[in-house]
This record gives C-alpha cells, structure tokens and sequence, in this order.
C-alpha cells in the first residue's frame, strides 16, 4: 500500500508542475496500480456537463464502491482513427463524407492527431497521424463500387492495429456506417467477429464511437420473399448493424443513428466536443486476478447520466 501511496503522490505532483507550466499533461494509460476510466456526462436534456468535481462520482468493481484515487477535468491529447463506410449503399454520399471530415478535422484541439480510413472492397487507412486536412482526404476515394461489401469488425480490428504500441496520446475510433458487416467467403482475409473487437478495444483500452446512417441504396431489392421474417428483413435493410452501438457502449464511446439528409458534419462535430469534455477517474485494482471485472459509473446529483467503458482486465500477481 505504501508503493502505491507514493505512486500517486508522485502523479499528482507531475500533473501540478505541469498545469503550472501551461503544459499538457500526459496521457494516463492503465498500469498495475491504476485503472483509468474515462467519463462523458450527460444532463436529461443530452447536453454535455462539465465542472464536475471529484464528489460527484462513484465508481464501482464488480459492484463494489472503489476509492477515487486520480481524478482530472482538462482535455487530453487524442490519436483519432476515422474509419468510413464505403460500401455500395454509401454510393453518392462521397461529398458528405467529405465535409463530414473536414468538420471533425477542424475540431481537433491542437495537440490531437488523426488517421482516415475507409471500408468496402478494401480497408485503406492513411499512411501517418497527421493535423494535415488536404493529407487525410486524400484517403477517400474518387467513386464507390456498386458491389462493394461492408467488412465493418474487420475495419475497426485493422484501426486497431494501426495504433502500434506508441501511445503518446489517446486512442480512439470513430466509425461511419449504413449497414451490417458482411464480407464475402474468402480465402485471403481471416474473419473478424464483433466480440473479438470488443475484446481487443477493452485490452488496449481504445473508446470506439459509432454513427449509423440509415439510407437506402439506389435501387431496391425485391421482396425477399413472404411471410414475418421476410417482411422484417424488408423492414431492416436499411438500418445500421445494431452491433456497433454495443461495441461503442461496452468500450464507453457514444453512439448516434442519424437518417440520410441530417447533418452528418454534426455529428462528428459532437464527438470531438465530447472527447474534450471528459473526465478521468482513477483507482487501484481491488483484485489482481488477470480476469475481466464489470466499471460502473454513479453520479451523486440526479438527472445526469454518466458514460463509460464497461469492463477491464486486472494485473495478475506474480
């Protein structure tokens, strides 16, 4: 215990020298004395809440209260992987993507980076984490395939390994798509599953956001038959797979759905307000088991909502 009282005696100092500074501060990765928890708070009217003080949290393991050991309100520096839906039903929306990009990219705080990355035929991400505009658009391209399929577990498991081990800052993912993953039978690429996402995210501590478009491709498919679940499936081509808001739930990003014509800029625009809008909370692990434990996040005051990651693995005691 003594070891662990002075790691944070340690961290609170560093982290006031550089406040002090006018530095920022840096990134708080997971260690075998801490685990970090990022929160976004919400009031009953969606609005995002801020000037929270440490007071105004609980957090739990495995349902039992943890003693708040780090907490802090500044914003902290992001590694941002935009991944995008290029799939034949996004056939058209190239200019929205577009401005959606250059929005979020002009939200970017000045020590945050990004990478673009798009998904149909083939997972392409831009070369380097840049603030360059022109250098990440590049990576959209000139027209979509009309057969193009919709790899979305293999998209974000590939985001995932772009990140490397260098984690200066960060990491996160914000993934655009109108439809559920499917991806051709094939001998080349190794499938990917949701829960593998979920798990690798909850791992490398990676928050996901996910925006669903709903829209419909330019021609219509017949009926795909008769009867309840041929009308259903008729009913749900042209909703977004409902497993991206889990895996952006469990990992503690936000998720919205919007429908063709809203503002997709928004959106985007929203997520990178939320990212600077977070609070970190800290504590030490009750139980060194190497096994996964359940977060819950409780607030003191009524009507606000907090949203974090669900889950993380412990260190395991020599």
């Amino acid at each position: 215990m003594r070891r662990v009282h002075k790691f944070f005696v340690l961290a609170a100092c560093v982290l006031g020298v550089l406040r002090a500074s006018g530095q920022q501060p840096p990134v708080f990765r997971g260690t075998s004395e801490v685990v970090p928890v990022f929160v976004t708070v919400i009031d009953k009217d969606g609005h995002l809440v801020t000037k929270l003080a440490r007071e105004a949290f609980e957090i739990r393991d495995d349902g039992k209260p943890q003693p708040i050991t780090q907490f802090d309100d500044t914003p902290r520096p992001i590694r941002l992987i935009v991944m995008l839906d290029v799939s034949s039903s996004m056939e058209g929306n190239l200019p929205l993507l577009r401005a959606a990009s250059q929005q979020l990219i002009g939200r970017l705080g000045p020590d945050d980076v990004a990478r673009i990355g798009t998904f149909g035929r083939e997972v392409t991400i831009s070369p380097t984490f840049t603030r360059d505009a022109h250098a990440l658009l590049a990576t959209l391209p000139d027209a979509i395939a009309p057969d193009a399929p919709t790899p979305l577990w293999r998209a974000i498991d590939q985001a995932l390994d772009t990140f490397g081990q260098e984690r200066d800052s960060r990491p996160v993912i914000l993934v655009l798509s109108d439809g559920k993953d499917f991806v051709p039978p094939s001998f080349r690429q190794r499938t990917v599953s949701q829960a593998e996402v979920i798990d690798r995210a909850r791992k490398e501590e990676v928050m996901i956001y996910g925006v669903g478009m709903r829209s419909r491709p330019r021609q219509q498919p017949m009926t795909p038959g008769i009867g309840t679940g041929a009308l259903q499936a008729m009913l749900m081509a042209d909703f977004p797979d409902p497993g991206l808001a889990r895996v952006a739930e469990e990992t503690g990003g936000g998720y919205t759905e919007i429908r063709f014509g809203q503002d997709l800029g928004a959106a985007f625009a929203a997520v990178a307000d939320e990212l600077h809008s977070q609070y970190l909370l800290g504590f030490a692990p009750p139980r060194r088991d190497g096994k996964t434990h359940n977060i819950s996040v409780r607030m003191a005051r009524a009507g606000l909502t907090p949203r974090a990651r669900k889950s993380y693995i412990a260190p395991k005691s020599d």
